[in-house]
Parts: structure tokens; sequence; C-alpha cells
């Protein structure tokens, strides 16, 4: 039966869970010999019946093909008006041995009630047609797995990706050759995949996501799903779970079976991935943060934070580039087991705190920089080491770099602390902080100009300048090697006497 809702509603049914068989691949069957001849082309066939009552609109649960040869046709007319009452699909009316033609009459009221009416010749029994139906429907299942199986593979490989809800709604368009978007609470659209309809069908796709809104209905729980159509186009509109108000709404102009299957594994992925990731601790850990904020003391609030005593900052960048929103954000957080996600004020890189022994691997799309673990009075030192170790991931091309903090003695640890800071202190004087920062990336990467503008995101000339800068106000040739290392050693000491200060 054609799907014509006159406005939003949720759909309900007592359908079979197996596809329904269109009426023109039971016509294709040149064995069954059957002949459409009155009424509409299309129809969906969900059962198969056959009975010869006079009346057999009691037996009826709509969608059938039902099968007769009019034993006790008497009114056509008041037969035919019952079969569609009750919701009849089709109507296939065998000739012989009690008419030798279809009836004019019944031709004539299916084509007034728009029901399609089958000539079966003598030959075709209808078990003949019942069993094609059944066969028919096995197949149209068939087809549904595999368009199911392969949608949930898609599905899943992309919600794997660094970015993973608009790969997600990417997916789920071109798996519908539809329009995909992720509406919030407050209707703004989050992320949005496929070709946008024109402005009528968006205003009936808002109009029904206000249907699944948790505020739509103050009284009463509101409904999971609803759909609607706007001409040829069909609309949908699903309610995330975990209480987030998001919706998922999608149009398409066509119908196929596995829709709903499909459309629910995209649902319960998106859920998972813009869900919050937080434990059974989230208050504690929002109360510590606002602690923090208020100018509380940082290791009074350290246990809120998750018991760790140890931090690991990490810095993350998109190897692709662009901006990251915060769904992306929170899923790489979730990957490293952190709700401590900033995405930062840019929108092009991400900050997560993890606690110190857990340990960072790489991401699939994203470069890192981790800090050594540092106590929670040292995350801006940690945040600095995050950072420097991401720039010589970025300049390296390398999916992950950690900060080297030269822990294990050496050649600097036969020097005393004290005068090895009094050495730097004097040795850097000159030079401001971003010379300095500019002259210690630098050095760490060997001396590449094009290697240090891309981890430091300046130009190659203004490094080239700022190492002149750099040579001229320190009076000293920096192609030498034995200046570059006491140099290093002197970058090395500051950034000591800097982690003991904080």
């Amino acid at each position: 039966m054609p799907d014509t809702p006159t406005g939003p509603t949720a759909t309900t049914g007592s359908a079979p869970p197996t596809p329904p068989v269109p009426l023109a691949e039971l016509l294709a069957r040149e064995e069954l010999r059957l002949r459409r001849i009155a009424g509409p082309d299309h129809a969906d066939l969900w059962w198969v019946h056959t009975s010869e009552m006079a009346d057999p609109y009691p037996y009826l649960l709509g969608g059938e093909l039902l099968l007769s040869a009019g034993v006790l046709l008497k009114d056509p007319a008041t037969y035919v008006a019952r079969l569609v009452e009750a919701g009849a699909a089709a109507l296939g009316f065998g000739v012989t041995p009690v008419h030798d033609s279809v009836p004019q009459a019944l031709i004539e009221a299916c084509d007034r009630h728009g029901l399609p009416l089958v000539e079966v010749p003598p030959e075709t029994p209808f078990t003949a047609i019942a069993r094609a139906v059944w066969r028919l429907m096995a197949e149209a299942r068939h087809r549904e797995l595999r368009r199911v199986t392969r949608a949930q593979q898609a599905l899943a490989t992309a919600a794997a990706r660094a970015d993973p809800v608009p790969a997600v709604l990417h997916q789920l368009a071109a798996q519908f050759s539809g329009w995909a978007v992720l509406l919030s609470a407050a209707g703004e659209e989050l992320h949005a995949a496929g070709r946008r309809p024109p402005p009528e069908v968006r205003a009936a796709l808002a109009r029904l996501t206000r249907v699944v809104s948790p505020a739509a209905l103050p009284a009463s729980p509101a409904p999971t799903s609803a759909t609607d159509t706007v001409g040829d186009t069909h609309l949908f509109a699903y309610a995330l779970g975990g209480g987030q108000g998001l919706v998922l709404a999608m149009s398409t102009g066509r119908r196929e079976a596995g829709d709903h299957t499909v459309t629910g594994i995209a649902v319960v992925l998106l859920s998972l991935l813009a869900a919050p990731h937080q434990g059974a601790d989230a208050a504690g850990r929002s109360a510590a943060l606002v602690r923090l904020l208020l100018g509380a003391d940082p290791v009074a609030v350290a246990p809120l934070l998750g018991g760790a005593e140890l931090w690991t900052v990490v810095h993350a960048r998109r190897s692709g580039g662009g901006p990251v929103d915060p769904l992306t954000a929170g899923a790489l957080g979730a990957a490293l087991g952190s709700a401590l996600v900033d995405a930062g004020r840019g929108g092009d890189a991400v900050k997560v705190l993890v606690p110190g022994d857990a340990r960072v691997t790489p991401q699939p799309g994203w470069t890192l920089g981790t800090s050594t673990p540092v106590s929670i009075t040292a995350l801006d030192l940690a945040d600095g080491q995050a950072a420097r170790a991401l720039g010589r991931a970025v300049a390296t091309r390398t999916p992950l770099a950690h900060h080297d903090n030269g822990a294990g003695g050496g050649l600097s640890a036969l020097i005393p602390p004290d005068q090895a800071e009094a050495h730097a202190r004097a040795l850097l004087a000159p030079l401001t902080e971003p010379l300095i920062e500019t002259l210690r990336c630098w050095l760490s990467l060997h001396g590449s100009w094009d290697r240090t503008a891309t981890a430091l995101q300046i130009h190659r000339n203004t490094v080239r300048q700022r190492i002149t800068r750099c040579a001229t106000l320190l009076d000293t040739d920096l192609d030498d090697m034995d200046v570059r290392t006491e140099l290093w050693f002197a970058l090395r000491s500051a950034a000591g006497r800097a982690r003991r200060s904080d």
C-alpha cells in the first residue's frame, strides 16, 4: 500500500518482518501468466490469502493478495468496497470453473476503488501463486540482509575514523542517496552530509524533528522516531539516546527494505559517539574544575579529578588539517580514555588530560604530542611540552611524539643545577621568549628550516629571520656544532629552571 501520511507521524503496523513483494515482480513471472486488467499497476504484497466467502473482510489483516474464483460473488461493487476497507493490496480472480471470464462489473468496481485486479488463467493454480510470492519474499529478505550487512560494515568503518560523526553521516547519506543532518536540542545544525534539499523540505524536516524533541510533549515522553512526506520525498527523524537532546534527521527520494534497520544502526553509533564520556565521578570532576577556576589549591582538588597523582597532557591535530568540532574532540578523548578534553578556541587543535600512568597510543587520522607525566601543579609546563612534541610530530610526519625530558643522567647530571641555570640565564639573556622557542625548536629539528616552520606554524622566512636574529644577539656562529651543543644544554637547563619555579 502506498504510504501517504498527511502529517508527521510515528509509523506502526502489523506487517511481517519481511520486505513486501511489489505486484510488478509477481506479474513478471512468465510461468504464472498473470495479467493486470484493472486498478493501479503498483501495490506491495505482504501476504497471500485465498477465500471464497461472500465477505472476507473479518479475516483480512491488510496488505493481502486475495485469491478468489468468485464462487459466492453476488454484488461486485460491495465486495470490492469491503476489500478496500479491509486494506487488501490486490485481488487475483481465477477464471473457470465458476466464471468463464472476469465479470465486467468487478473490473469497473476495481477501477473505481483503485484496487489492482489480476486475471488468473485456468492453468495457474492458486498454490503456485502463493509459492511464487513466498519465494519472492525470501529473495527480497536475502537482498535486505545483504544490504544491511554491507551498510553495517560501512557505518562501523566510518565510526572508526578520526572524524566519526561526520563520517557516519556521510555514509548514511550515501546509503540513502539523500541528506542526513545532526541537530542539537535547540535545532542548530551540527553536521550535515549529502545533497541539501530545497527549503520547503528542510522546513518540514525541522517540524518533524520537534515531534521527537524531549520538549515536544512536556506531559508525556516524546516518540523516539517520526516520519512524514513532502511530495515524493520521505522524511525521517530519530532522537539519539543518552538524553542529549540530539536528533538525526534525514530526507530521501526513495524507500527500500532495510531502511529502518540501517538507520537504527546509525542512531546507535551516533548516540555512542556524541555521548559525553563520563564516568560515575563526573559530578566530582566538574566540581574540581569549578574549584580550580575559583582559585582553589590544585593539590586539594587533584583527587576529585580522578585520583591520579601524575597527569599527561596530550596535544592533537587532525592529520589532514582543518577545524575540530566538540563532538569529534570528545570522540578522541574517549579513545584516549579521558573526559577532560578541550577543543581549543581556534578549533584546529585538541588538548586532552589523561592520567600519567595511561599509555597514549597513535590514533588513526590524528597527530599527537605528549608531555611527560607531571603533578597537577605543573600542568602549564606539561602543556608547553605537549605543544612542542606535537610540533615535532607534525614536522617529522610521525603520528605520535613524546616529550623527552632528558631523564636518566648524562653529561647534564655532572653539573650542579644552580650553576647550569646561572649559565643558561647569562647565555640566553639577550633573547626574547619567541626567539628562545624558535631556537629550541630549530635545534631539536637539526636546523631544518621547513620542519621548524611546520612545527611552529609560521612562515619559513620567519624562521630564518628569527634564527639570524638569535645569532646576531648571541654574537655567535650557529653553524658551529660546539655552539649548538652549548645552546641546547642552556635551553634544557632553562626548561628545568622553569619547571622547578612552577
